[in-house]
């Protein structure tokens, strides 16, 4: 859906910027005990008291401080710039052997732009004018506030670049249309509808439609001139491709924000890294949150490294299990080294107990930073930023979130990350250069799939980190659940970004919960499984376009000859729930009578060529599930939605027809280690090996994999001890021994 086209200048500087010249495994600090994104004044006169916090941080074996500064602080007149405290801290960083990262928070804007600008203030949807309390500022659709903001960006990355021990930017913290800021007087809120938000709004559908007619056409409207032109602010019984643009237009002005400030830094300088983080990402997030939600893979391609915010504790009531930090974890690193991409960055990464004023979450443990950094790192994180070395001093997270007590009592969590923090220190390049393996299993991410009745379908706001409960996400959790025990690599790829070249390397593709899709990305499933792909696709496959349109047949968009049927009835099961039972043999693992839990839809499904064949059934006896041939590939199509009832509800007979997919498909197992996490890296000649064992008891086991001929030594990373390897043919071995919360982490490399 993105327009956007990077400036030649942005290129140049791109192409001449060095390539990460350092690991940055950090910790947020801004001098004295001030929390982000406020500063605490006379930091020139601090700076030897804030000079024994650097010296902690460095001694506990950090190489990087993480500070930041905020616009209205760092310009409190035009063109008058204030940066005292990032001089001090550069200058500390410098002094005291460290690297400098710098989080810029344009959201806390100066007094000034507004008066200089009334007509900047954000309104939402019902016409209330946004007045700044410090946050959210002004927007940016304003010219002549984001020609202040370009400039801001351009004037900090000059002052800065004089420093060595400068790294780079953060350039936005969880990029939303409006950030930091909840207006709690407007029932609904949505935004932003200010006039220079709907002019830019109105340029990008002339961009998309080309004339008035067409877009006339499209939104079933009469406007006799552009300036009418208004997205939509009510969920009607007619069309709501006009709710559709809206969003899609949100996610592409998002992204060319981040690329213009991108673009401010790169030309001032071309030779530090520009980075940014989103708060959850969308695996956890509903394109209709109010605060304008961005999308992962567009935010990724205009920066050095895009990431993600990391707390799996992050307040009462939020506890990510381990497949959930998993699934997480692995959708980062799919945008983050997608299309060619060099990784990701832990934007944030929880240091302490989370708390939002009442509600506190549970205890964060040595062993919690422990798990949640090495399942990070085994990824191919890029950095590390631990928030913060101090709790929040102020404001509803007041005591939260620090790796240290606010009277400055270094912790046992301060020492664990600090003892990670060494490893990754001696061993930069090998982590640095770290790659995933190619995976051969995908699932494919469709923002759409929440769309389907456009505002009528609103997800419920979850809480923390933008978090959505409802079935997309669920859907998109619960075949990663099933799957993970198993160790085989798991991609998520985005629907809008797919190509042949991508889907070639995969022989098993999940599209989970697909009732609506772009309609380009037919022809690209329906010529990989002809080429030998295998697709297994959930109910109501391509119910509607990416207008709304519903199809004549179903699935729709030409797939119900790539699935060997259509639907015939469908109807949504006792309280939303049914089973299918299973009716073939030749699924390994799997038997007839075997009962499959499912959620929501009961999808009457009938065969409409030879090779298709029903092989589960509804317990009214319809078909439910068809599976089918197509060119050298085959297919599977689910009446159902196995996989977010099986993220509610799993069954081992449900795990085993996930895992089942697998062999069906023909995917490869390239590391097994029984009642084990296990995850590889490939750097250089060299090979990364990261063992997790979640369990509440120590394991013994064996870790077995998949390497080309050749002889092989390791080495543990944590002690710098020799590993002792047996080989086979294709493959090698060795023992682990394990206590709960342990990790073990390895370098294998060829012997000389």
């Amino acid at each position: 859906m993105s327009r956007i086209i990077p400036t030649l200048a942005f290129l140049l500087a791109t192409l001449a910027a060095h390539a990460q010249p350092v690991f940055p495994v950090s910790v947020w600090y801004g001098g004295g005990k001030a929390r982000a994104p406020m500063l605490e004044s006379g930091a020139r006169a601090k700076k030897e008291l804030w000079r024994q916090d650097v010296r902690q941080i460095r001694a506990q074996g950090f190489n990087t401080l993480r500070a930041w500064i905020d616009w209205a602080t760092g310009e409190p007149q035009e063109k008058q710039y204030n940066f005292e405290t990032l001089d001090v801290l550069v200058e500390l960083a410098q002094e005291e052997g460290l690297h400098l990262l710098v989080q810029v928070y344009m959201d806390s804007a100066p007094q000034w732009l507004g008066d200089k600008y009334p007509g900047s203030r954000f309104v939402s949807a019902g016409g209330q004018v946004i007045q700044p309390e410090t946050a959210p500022g002004y927007c940016r659709d304003h010219a002549g506030v984001r020609a202040a903001d370009r400039a801001f960006y351009s004037a900090l990355a000059n002052h800065l670049k004089r420093s060595p021990a400068f790294l780079g930017f953060d350039l936005w913290s969880e990029p939303h249309v409006i950030n930091w800021a909840t207006p709690v007087f407007i029932d609904k809120p949505e935004f932003c509808y200010c006039p220079n938000t709907l002019a830019r709004f109105r340029a990008w559908l002339q961009h998309k439609y080309g004339s008035l007619d067409a877009l006339n056409a499209a939104w079933y409207r009469g406007y006799r001139s552009w300036d009418q032109v208004e997205p939509g602010r009510m969920s009607t019984i007619l069309s709501f491709t006009d709710y559709i643009d809206w969003k899609a237009f949100i996610v592409d002005k998002l992204g060319e924000d981040l690329h213009d400030r991108a673009d401010a830094v790169k030309q001032a300088a071309p030779d530090r890294l520009a980075t940014s983080h989103a708060a959850g990402v969308g695996l956890f997030a509903s394109p209709h949150h109010w605060e304008g939600q961005s999308d992962d893979w567009t935010m990724a391609s205009q920066v050095d490294y895009y990431g993600t915010s990391f707390y799996p504790k992050h307040s009462a009531f939020i506890d990510r299990d381990v497949p959930w930090r998993a699934a997480l974890l692995d959708f980062t690193r799919s945008f983050g080294f997608d299309a060619g991409r060099k990784g990701f960055w832990i934007g944030e990464l929880q240091g302490g107990f989370g708390t939002i004023a009442l509600n506190v979450s549970s205890t964060v443990t040595p062993a919690d930073l422990r798990i949640w950094t090495w399942s990070a790192l085994a990824r191919g994180a890029k950095a590390i930023n631990y928030y913060a070395w101090y709790p929040m001093s102020s404001g509803y997270e007041s005591g939260g979130f620090g790796l240290n007590q606010l009277d400055g009592t270094i912790t046992d969590r301060t020492r664990e990350a600090g003892a990670i923090a060494r490893v990754i220190d001696r061993n930069q390049k090998l982590f640095l250069d770290a790659r995933p393996p190619q995976s051969q299993v995908a699932i494919i991410y469709n923002p759409l799939s929440h769309f389907v009745g456009g505002r009528q379908r609103a997800a419920v706001y979850g809480g923390p980190q933008g978090e959505v409960a409802g079935i997309e996400r669920d859907s998109l959790l619960g075949i990663h659940r099933a799957l993970f025990p198993t160790n085989v690599p798991i991609d998520y790829i985005h629907i809008a970004h797919l190509t042949p070249e991508k889907l070639r390397q995969y022989k098993l593709v999940f599209f989970p919960y697909p009732l609506m899709m772009p309609e380009a990305p037919a022809k690209l499933l329906r010529d990989y499984v002809s080429a030998g792909g295998t697709l297994v696709a959930e109910a109501r496959l391509g119910w509607m376009s990416e207008s709304g349109k519903a199809s004549d047949r179903i699935p729709g968009m030409g797939l119900w000859e790539l699935m060997g049927c259509r639907e015939v009835a469908v109807q949504t099961g006792a309280k939303g729930r049914t089973t299918i039972r299973w009716a073939d043999t030749t699924f390994p693992g799997l038997k007839p009578g075997d009962e499959l839990p499912g959620t929501w839809y009961e999808e009457s499904l009938e065969p409409l060529n030879p090779s298709a064949r029903i092989v589960a059934r509804f317990p009214n006896g319809d078909p439910a599930a068809i599976a089918s041939t197509f060119g050298r590939g085959k297919t599977l199509m689910l009446g159902t939605y196995l996989s977010a009832a099986y993220q509610g509800t799993p069954t081992a007979a449900a795990a085993s027809f996930f895992e089942s997919l697998l062999t069906w498909s023909g995917v490869a197992r390239p590391i097994q280690a029984p009642n084990l996490e296990a995850h590889t890296l490939e750097s250089g000649m060299d090979r990364l090996v990261f063992v997790f064992n979640h369990n509440a008891k120590p394991v013994e086991s064996t870790v077995r994999l998949t390497m080309p001929s050749g002889s092989f030594q390791a080495v543990d990373l944590l002690n710098s001890t020799p590993v002792a390897l047996q080989s086979a043919e294709q493959s090698v071995e060795f023992p682990v021994r394990l206590d709960p919360n342990a990790v073990r982490v390895l370098k294998l490399s060829p012997r000389p």
